[in-house]
């Protein structure tokens, strides 16, 4: 019986291993994404979106870094590259082109699908009662929540 009970754990850790670096992967495509907002966002609202952008951007790599380290302290390795990062991500890179408005349509999509990630995280985390994993992504995902809302809300819905 307890041989079982190890490889449950032993494979929900592995499991919380991988949700954990696709975290790491998609907050670091998010924030080349934001750059790439965030210096070509033109338009009657370039001043507010321009700093918005700016204010995601170093939230996103303020994400990414709190999980990598999280994952190195549970005994993971966080892709650190960006040929890992791309085959591990759900984040579509910037096309190019989009108007103010897309820009931030895509990141309300964006922001809401990392939300449901942060969520299956959150729950294999607490499969292994991994209350400081728990933690920080519930802290995240409160986070990305508001982000959408308040993006959102700037689109008028």
């Amino acid at each position: 019986m307890e041989t079982v009970k190890t490889n449950v754990n032993v494979n929900a850790s592995a499991e919380l291993h991988r949700a954990l670096n696709k975290q790491v992967a998609d907050w670091s495509v998010l924030y080349t994404k934001l750059h790439n907002f965030h210096w070509y966002v033109k338009g009657t609202h370039f001043f507010t979106l321009h700093a918005k952008f700016e204010e995601f951007y170093d939230a996103a790599t303020a994400r990414m870094d709190e999980i990598a380290e999280r994952l190195l302290t549970i005994g993971g390795a966080p892709a650190a590259t960006l040929r890992e990062q791309l085959e591990l991500t759900s984040v579509a890179e910037a096309r190019g082109g989009e108007t103010a408005e897309e820009m931030v349509e895509i990141l309300v999509r964006d922001f809401r699908a990392e939300a449901a990630e942060l969520e299956e995280a959150i729950e294999i985390a607490g499969s292994l009662n991994d209350k400081a994993t728990e933690d920080l992504l519930i802290g995240i995902k409160s986070a990305v929540d508001k982000d959408a809302w308040m993006l959102e809300a700037y689109l008028g819905r």
